[in-house]
C-alpha cells in the first residue's frame, strides 16, 4: 500500500487512492467540483508546498548548486514540528492504504515532489 509520487493533472494509475494536492494554489480555470473529477487532486494541502519565497528560488535555480539551495530551503521548512508530524501521519498511513501525493510541475527531478519523496521515505513511508 504505498505512496506515489505524480504530477498532478495526469492520468490516475490503479489502485492510486487519494490523490493529494501539495501544490501552493488550486489549478487555474478549473472549477473546484472538476478537481478530482480532471486528475488534479481530490484534497488540497498546500502545507506541503514549498513557501513562494521558496517557489521563486526553484522557478530560477538554473545551476545544481542553486537546486541544492532551494532543496535545503524547502527541507527546513518541512523540518517545522508540524510538517514533520504531517511527514510522520503519511508515512504511518502508507503502511495501510494507498495515496499519492503530487505537484503540477512536468520535470520531477526539478520539482519538490523529488525532495518530498525523499522525506517521506526519510519518515518510513512505504514508497512505490
Amino acid at each position: 500500500m504505498p505512496v506515489r509520487v505524480v504530477q498532478l493533472g495526469s492520468a490516475r494509475t490503479e489502485d492510486e487512492g487519494v490523490r493529494i494536492g501539495t501544490v501552493r494554489h488550486p489549478p487555474r480555470g478549473v472549477p473546484r467540483e472538476e478537481f478530482a473529477r480532471q486528475n488534479w487532486y481530490d484534497v488540497w494541502y498546500p502545507n506541503l508546498a514549498p513557501s513562494a519565497e521558496a517557489v521563486q528560488q526553484a522557478l530560477g535555480a538554473g545551476t545544481p548548486a542553486e537546486w541544492k539551495a532551494f532543496a535545503k530551503k524547502y527541507r527546513a521548512e518541512m523540518a517545522t514540528p508540524e510538517n514533520r508530524h504531517t511527514l510522520a501521519l503519511l508515512a504511518q498511513l502508507s503502511q495501510h492504504t494507498n495515496f499519492s501525493v503530487g505537484c503540477y510541475c512536468e520535470d520531477a527531478s526539478r520539482c519538490h515532489r523529488s525532495i518530498l519523496r525523499e522525506l517521506l521515505d526519510e519518515a518510513g513511508a512505504k514508497m512505490a
